[in-house]
């Protein structure tokens, strides 16, 4: 909505605000000890006021609501007009306040405060955190107007500007982000108090509403560094060579001191610490020590100032710790193994401490450095040794381990068939042994009727376990469709397909399923899948009708006489001539028909036959030839 410009300060606290640094100037070394901080407190009523003098703004309780402009409030909350709903910047804060500020439309100073207890001729760092509370999706044209704050830090006279900077235009944003900006000035000899001032740049309209909290006022310095001869940070020490001295160095990175004073500290915890008297130079040797302690050194650009916590810097510690003999590792878990399964023995020792494994009690070869977990390949000893991550410190002795590995049951895996409707005897061919099969039995081998994967579980006298698996294909049975006689020949048909042999006296097989030149008679025909497999059997009587005959005399195929007909056991044959006039009949099996009727010859013509086997019809034609 169309409003007056406020300009905000608030303290935002409670959400996941991205936060960005303005770098209007920060230390580049190492930040003291806050000296001054403002928060604006917490609570949900809206105030105190501030002290007089701090603005030339009005305050409202209940918000710096349009249409009056120069007012302000200090609130927990930011939902006025169309801005931003959202927490302060001060962590751990519980309804954290801020001065909200609806900015006047003529620039100028918004907000001045004196800092009192600061050091002569020491360099400070000032901070405040700031926001644009208007979103970028505002009504207002082109965005809103951007804000545009002024720091300044000026001498206790209020005539010597000491450092200032502006933050440029912050314009809205689709969410909330807090920006951080900063000015490091130096005190002069003699000054202990400056004064801050904050200036709006933006101009009057739609936008240009801020906020800005967490003001801060800490000592600047250089980045110390201590280091050891060996330029490291940090030094540990096997006790057993203890009591030691080290050599320590203080390195000032030179960014904001142009002079450096020292004073050296200890500490046994690394919480509390204490002056060394008469340790104030760069370079600085400890006693003698066989405990651990702690180190670090105060540095100020005036020697005035080295005592005063709010006006030096302190370097990082430098810890000197002496590091106990370890015990020797404590073996957990199984010793014992099948060749198998996995295989690992774990050691247990304290934090900061690890294994080294050896084949031998002295010295040996090192089997494994540096870890806790040993996989063993062979039965035998082991020797585990406690060795620190921190220096060179062993254990006095080395943890003696027997490793046993047995040998598994060897298996092979099998594929084998099965016949159809017959069963197969699967077995684990393993003797001396325990069993579990898939199917819940327990003995070495098992009959099974069907088809699938079997398993069986074999475990010997040491408990070492291992699993065989047997797959089982069926051979499917042939299944006969029709057994005909054509002409000599007898033809097996089969349902189902396979490779199937084909035999007619059980011994001899082949793989055609026509048996060719074949004399009438009864057979029994044998049809199988495998030689493994018990084969089909039919009986089957094959009768062999001539297809002519020639009544001449000669003694060669002088009658018509069908070949097998005598194998039947009822049987019965009737021969018409081509006009369906019955010309013989008879129920003998040894008939024969030489071609003549009541003593007649017949004419050499096509005849046909019906002949009754049992309970099968035969009938055709054949030809009388003469």
């Amino acid at each position: 909505m169309q409003k007056n410009t406020p300009l905000v300060l608030l303290f935002l606290i409670g959400l996941s605000i991205q936060c960005i640094n303005g770098q209007l100037g920060f230390c580049g070394g190492n930040s003291g000890n806050p000296i001054f901080t403002e928060t604006f407190g917490t609570g949900l009523q809206d105030g105190p006021p501030l002290p007089p003098g701090t603005t030339t703004y009005t305050f409202v309780n209940g918000g710096p609501q349009q249409p009056i402009d120069g007012n302000y409030t200090i609130s927990s909350r930011t939902n006025y007009f169309d801005w931003f709903n959202t927490t302060d910047h001060t962590p751990g804060d519980t309804n954290g306040k801020a001065f909200i500020v609806n900015a006047d439309f003529t620039p100028g100073e918004f907000f001045r405060r004196t800092i009192d207890g600061l050091c002569e001729n020491t360099s400070y760092e000032f901070s405040s955190w700031l926001l644009n509370l208007l979103p970028s999706s505002t009504q207002c044209p082109n965005g809103g107007i951007p804000i545009n704050v002024r720091f300044q830090i000026w001498d206790d006279t209020d005539t010597i500007l000491l450092a200032s900077g502006d933050t440029g235009d912050i314009s809205g944003t689709s969410s909330p982000i807090w920006r951080q900006y900063g000015l490091v000035f130096q005190t002069e000899p003699g000054q202990t108090s400056v004064i801050l001032k904050m200036l709006n740049n933006g101009e009057g309209g739609c936008g240009n509403d801020l906020a800005i909290d967490d003001i801060v006022f800490k000592s600047c310095g250089d980045f110390i560094e201590v280091t050891d001869a060996q330029n490291e940070s940090f030094t540990a020490i096997c006790e057993d060579i203890a009591p030691s001295s080290v050599t320590l160095t203080a390195s000032p990175d030179f960014s904001v001191f142009g002079t450096h004073f020292y004073q050296w500290q200890e500490s046994v915890d690394a919480t509390n610490w204490s002056d060394i008297p008469g340790e104030t130079n760069p370079i600085f040797v400890t006693p003698t020590l066989n405990v651990t302690r702690y180190y670090r050194v105060k540095v100020a650009e005036d020697v005035v100032n080295v005592s005063n916590a709010f006006c030096n810097v302190i370097s990082d510690v430098f810890e000197i710790l002496i590091v106990p003999i370890p015990d020797v590792p404590i073996i957990t878990g199984d010793t014992v193994f099948c060749e198998n399964e996995n295989r690992s023995i774990s050691a247990e020792v304290p934090e900061n401490v690890t294994v080294n494994w050896y084949d031998a009690p002295i010295g040996g070869n090192l089997l494994l450095e540096g870890n806790l977990v040993f996989e063993p390949e062979t039965s035998g000893f082991l020797y585990a040794e406690a060795s620190s991550t921190l220096t060179s410190c062993i254990s006095a002795g080395r943890t003696e381990i027997e490793v046993v590995i047995f040998e598994a049951p060897e298996l092979i895996d099998e594929e084998i068939e099965l016949c159809e409707g017959e069963s197969v005897l699967l077995s684990a061919n393993f003797e001396n042994a325990t069993y579990l099969w898939s199917t819940g039995e327990e003995s070495e081998s098992i009959s099974i009727q069907e088809p699938g994967n079997y398993t069986v579980q074999v475990t010997n006298a040491q408990a070492c376990s291992n699993i065989k698996t047997i797959v089982v294909n069926q051979i499917d049975a042939p299944v006969i469709e029709t057994i005909i006689s054509n002409d000599q020949n007898i033809v097996v048909s089969i349902v189902n397909e396979g490779a199937f042999e084909f035999s007619l006296n059980g011994t001899f097989y082949n793989e055609s399923p026509i048996f060719e030149s074949i004399e009438g008679g009864r057979y029994t025909i044998y049809v199988r899948s495998d030689a493994s497999c018990p084969p089909l059997t039919q009986e089957y009587l094959h009768i062999v009708i001539p297809k002519f005959f020639t009544p001449n005399g000669d003694n060669f195929n002088d009658t018509f006489k069908p070949q097998g007909v005598e194998f039947a056991v009822q049987y019965e044959i009737s021969i018409f001539n081509r006009f369906g006039n019955l010309i013989v009949s008879s129920n003998n099996s040894d008939f024969a028909w030489d071609g003549s009727s009541n003593g007649k010859p017949l004419p050499a013509s096509d005849y046909w036959y019906y002949i009754r086997l049992d309970d099968a019809i035969v009938k055709g034609h054949f030809a009388l030839k003469r």
